[in-house]
């Protein structure tokens, strides 16, 4: 069993900067990727980026250019943490934030998501 574990989020005006954390607990499994997907209120949960552990990005339309996502490893280069550097957010990007790792057995686990808040 991984444990995902998400902090960072909150309330920020216009404009602003947050940066979002996911660790996964369990450093001996091979993770193939990770992920940030984002919900609202009657939406579908919707990728926001996603970055393999060969450091392959992907990012959603409405974030190119003002997110970055990264990954940390904990040992032997094995990812095991990815960081969500948000910047520009408008009021748009307010949602539940929510990291998904994937591991190299085709198994995903959740974090429990984290409020990111965009208002003046």
């Amino acid at each position: 069993q991984v444990h995902v574990v998400e902090s960072g989020g909150g309330l920020v005006q216009p404009g602003g900067s947050l940066r979002l954390s996911c660790a996964a607990s369990e450093s001996l499994v091979e993770i193939s990727d990770m992920g940030w997907y984002r919900q609202v209120p009657g939406k579908q949960r919707e990728l926001v980026a996603s970055i393999t552990s060969g450091g392959r990005t992907n990012y959603a339309d409405s974030v190119k250019g003002r997110f970055t996502i990264s990954g940390a490893s904990a040992r032997d280069n094995a990812m095991n943490t990815a960081y969500l550097q948000m910047k520009s957010l408008k009021p748009e990007d307010t949602a539940v934030y929510y990291c998904k790792v994937s591991l190299a057995t085709e198994v995903d686990y959740w974090g429990q998501g984290t409020q990111v808040t965009v208002s003046s």
